[in-house]
């Protein structure tokens, strides 16, 4: 086995950028409306995007050159500064709060969601973690437990923003990281089986979850209140047809669809795009996906596969999932769609995360 170093991976570098690009159109699209009634300029979401784009694509090339085995070394401090900014951001009067949630810390030039480090962090330790158990992974007592209590802690600090649709997340590319690393089923499956029977004792917990719970199996139980905006949702959708209604055309976008440049954009770009416009994003995140699989096969090492797995299916189980949701075939969480809606901190570390993976793809294995 040789290994030796190669340029980054052309096609995953190809279909980020035909991500992001549609990414900008789309936030244009879906607030110029909103951005001249609200700043007097409807290039003020764009501009912003435009240079959180800028320093993510900076962060991403740091990413793409820097050895992925130096990650190593900053886990520790990274995990230590992640878990401070989940305290902090608890603190009255540092949280910023937007519709009942304290997700954000304001600095003054963007709002930090701490929540989006915490997943590449999560991915990040749990792939040295488990790149250092190899075959003790398939024991409960030192190749989970000690993870759960990790994922315990980092889920019930989310939760106190509350952000149950991120914890959930974590959980999930978490538990799939562990089925990749080889965990034993016998493991997986039970604990599984309770995640699963835990939502909706959890949703229980607090008014608003109940709710989104009742309307995700039917939205017209309350249309005017909690089933509003899957309602709408699901209005741009149809009403995008095959084709669409063309590029600036979204009538759901003029105040009727909240969150129309964030957590429900992509009905919005069916809407103008039409369900072809729909499948070529979501056959977009298929080809990322498996460019990033493709990627983790050939790295040199347990850790570097670990890696680009778990980074790789950080970014595509979120995009599924926010396409889930925008199609009513999941509750709303409250989740971005990765590159394309509007968002500095999640656009930052999802470019940050992409660097990662390109410099795992630098260094390949050849038999």
């Amino acid at each position: 086995m040789t290994i030796r170093k190669k340029s980054p991976d052309f096609g995953l570098l190809l279909v980020t950028f035909i991500l992001l690009a549609i990414g900008l159109v789309m936030v244009y699209s879906s607030t110029a409306v909103s951005a001249i009634n609200t700043f007097g300029s409807s290039f003020y979401y764009l501009k912003r995007q435009v240079l959180f784009a800028m320093v993510g694509l900076i962060g991403m090339y740091i990413c793409m050159r820097l050895n992925y085995w130096k990650w190593k070394k900053l886990i520790k401090l990274l995990f230590l500064i992640n878990f401070l900014f989940l305290l902090v951001i608890l603190i009255p009067g540092v949280g910023h709060t937007v519709g009942g949630a304290t997700r954000w810390i304001n600095l003054g030039f963007m709002r930090f969601q701490p929540s989006d480090l915490t997943k590449f962090v999560m991915v990040l330790f749990t792939a040295n973690f488990l790149s250092l158990r190899d075959e003790r992974v398939k024991s409960f007592s030192s190749g989970i437990l000690p993870l759960l209590i990790v994922i315990g802690v980092t889920f019930a600090l989310i939760m106190q923003q509350p952000d149950f649709g991120t914890g959930m997340t974590i959980i999930g590319f978490i538990g799939i990281m562990l089925f990749i690393a080889g965990a034993s089923l016998k493991h997986l499956v039970p604990l599984a089986a309770i995640g699963l029977a835990g939502i909706p004792l959890i949703a229980k917990l607090a008014p608003y979850r109940a709710q989104r719970m009742t309307v995700f199996w039917d939205p017209w139980v309350d249309p005017l209140g909690s089933g509003y905006q899957i309602i709408q949702s699901l209005y741009a959708i149809v009403g995008g047809g095959l084709t669409g209604v063309g590029l600036g055309a979204s009538k759901q976008k003029l105040d009727y669809l909240p969150e129309g440049q964030t957590d429900f954009i992509f009905s919005i770009l069916i809407e103008e795009f039409g369900f072809l416009g729909g499948a070529f994003v979501i056959a977009l995140f298929c080809f990322f996906t498996w460019r990033g699989f493709k990627i983790a096969a050939s790295a040199p090492d347990r850790f570097s596969y670990l890696l680009a797995m778990g980074l790789t299916v950080m970014i595509s189980f979120q995009a599924f999932i926010n396409i889930g949701v925008a199609t009513a075939m999941l509750p709303t969480t409250g989740l971005t769609l990765p590159l394309i809606s509007f968002g500095g901190t999640s656009l930052l570390i999802t470019l940050a995360s992409i660097g990662v993976i390109l410099n795992i793809s630098r260094f390949s294995t050849d038999y």
